[in-house]
């Protein structure tokens, strides 16, 4: 069939204007966060010491912000919709309030912990209301206006936390950062719709899957702090044993943290994830862009930050202009290709690094990292679609929407832990580390191609999806 998929306007988005700044502004406050607190950090410990506990800043974030991911359905059929976001953003204020005030580096640990834990939960939120808060002709839009944050926060975050290092004000970066979620707090109450998923029955903690994927998320942090290649590798095999146990165990329960339909025969959804996390890994490179641009390419620390945020750039302006599509077989492509444009732009860009380069080489790499940041684009907002309507059981539909988060925040701890061992393995030779690490992702991009491919064979129907709904949700081929 050829029928096109109902898809509303940026206008028709914009009469929901109170649902949507909630929704984008709490993915946006936890996405900045990320690269603030990066960029802080160095004049934090200089202020307060805790040098060697250095690294450990983005673990507990990332382990926090895991396991939030994971508790929300449970947080909105306890507390609502309204409840459910006023926690979040209560949370991460009181995080963000503990790093400012914090004397000493374990207690700034804390703060982010407990930042990791507001900001999950913001993120997961973000998904999981797209499908229940607005009507499904706009969850393409809002899905490519909610993802867009992660990109504009890779962007904003930099400046934003050098900013405030610049003139040895870290804390005040903190405050701000909470007095921000306390402003986004006070739009709740108007800007959702009451009760959402309060009064449902009862949704029990998955608490065997939910301690194997923070044993998951702490050997992949770990991971990434590590300097030992072997002692690194060995701990990526362990992740990827729990994250093998993670499926057994979700296979063999009721009580889940993935929507059923992701491990019946025959559904498109496992596949729709794998491409998803795949796609978002390749963010990853952003955290030694800035260092190829001063060392490679002699730019000044503040342009080579910029070059760091291109592909999130090209990742956000593209998917805003790719929310439009809407024709099964445009669909279709679109997510088929943008990891084939990620893995192109990535690889070309291997090639262009070399010592000493000219101005005229650095110069290529921007519209290049923007190109493959396109990619991203191009694909994420119609495979997040993708998973909210992979079932009509609406409980099982926000699981769904709401394990893109957890999804993303893992393929982020995945990326950055993989994206230390291949400079690793390329060292000592800067371009040869710059090589393996473009390459590689590359080549995680390329397998997106074929794990995209699988999200269009609907060899089974998707559990409770009827026929006439797969043409509306551009499954069926």
């Amino acid at each position: 069939m050829s029928s096109s998929r109902s898809v509303g306007s940026w206008r028709e988005l914009g009469s929901h204007l109170g649902t949507v700044v909630v929704l984008a502004g709490g993915v946006l406050v936890g996405a900045i966060n990320i690269y603030l607190a990066a960029s802080l950090l160095p004049t934090a410990v200089a202020d307060i010491g805790g040098e060697r506990l250095y690294a450990w800043n983005m673990t507990v974030f990332l382990i926090g912000q895991v396991v939030a991911t994971m508790l929300v359905s449970w947080t909105l059929a306890k507390s609502g919709n309204i409840g459910a976001y006023l926690l979040g953003f209560g949370v991460f204020a009181a995080g963000s309030a503990l790093c400012a005030a914090s004397p000493v580096m374990p207690v700034l640990l804390v703060g982010r912990g407990v930042q990791g834990l507001g900001a999950g939960l913001l993120t997961g939120l973000g998904f999981a209301l797209i499908h229940s808060a607005l009507p499904q002709r706009l969850w393409v839009r809002g899905t490519a206006l909610i993802s867009a944050m992660f990109g504009l926060g890779n962007f904003v975050g930099p400046a934003l936390g050098g900013l405030f290092a610049q003139f040895g004000s870290w804390r005040s970066a903190f405050v701000v950062l909470a007095l921000g979620s306390v402003v986004l707090a006070s739009l709740v109450p108007k800007g959702l719709p009451r009760n959402g998923g309060a009064g449902d029955a009862p949704v029990p903690v998955a608490l065997r899957s939910l301690l194997l994927v923070v044993g998951t998320a702490g050997a992949v942090s770990v991971a990434g702090v590590i300097s030992d290649a072997l002692v690194r590798v060995a701990l990526l095999a362990l992740a990827l044993a729990l994250v093998w146990a993670f499926v057994r165990t979700e296979k063999r329960t009721s009580v889940r943290v993935l929507p059923r339909p992701a491990y019946q025969a025959g559904s498109t959804l496992r596949w729709v994830y794998l491409t998803i996390a795949l796609l978002a890994s390749g963010v990853a490179v952003e955290t030694f862009l800035p260092l190829f641009g001063q060392r490679l390419g002699g730019l000044p620390p503040l342009a080579a930050g910029f070059f760091g945020a291109a592909l999130s750039l090209g990742w956000s302006l593209t998917q805003v202009v790719s929310s439009s599509a809407h024709r099964p077989r445009t669909v279709r492509l679109l997510r088929v290709a943008g990891p084939g444009l990620l893995a192109a732009g990535l690889a070309v860009l291997a090639m262009l690094q070399q010592r000493d380069a000219s101005m005229l080489v650095v110069l290529v790499w921007l519209p290049v990292l923007l190109i493959a940041g396109a990619g991203i684009g191009l694909a994420m907002p119609h495979l997040s679609v993708a998973a909210m309507t992979s079932t009509t059981d609406r409980q099982e539909g926000e699981k769904a929407a709401a394990a893109i988060a957890t999804v993303l925040t893992m393929s982020t701890a995945f990326g950055a832990a993989l994206a230390g061992l291949l400079v690793n393995v390329g060292g000592p030779s800067l371009v040869s580390s710059a090589r393996w690490l473009l390459l590689g992702f590359a080549l995680l991009s390329a397998v997106g191609m074929l794990t995209a491919v699988r999200t269009a064979h609907n060899g089974a129907r998707s559990a409770g999806t009827p026929k006439s709904h797969e043409v509306e949700t551009a499954l069926e081929p």
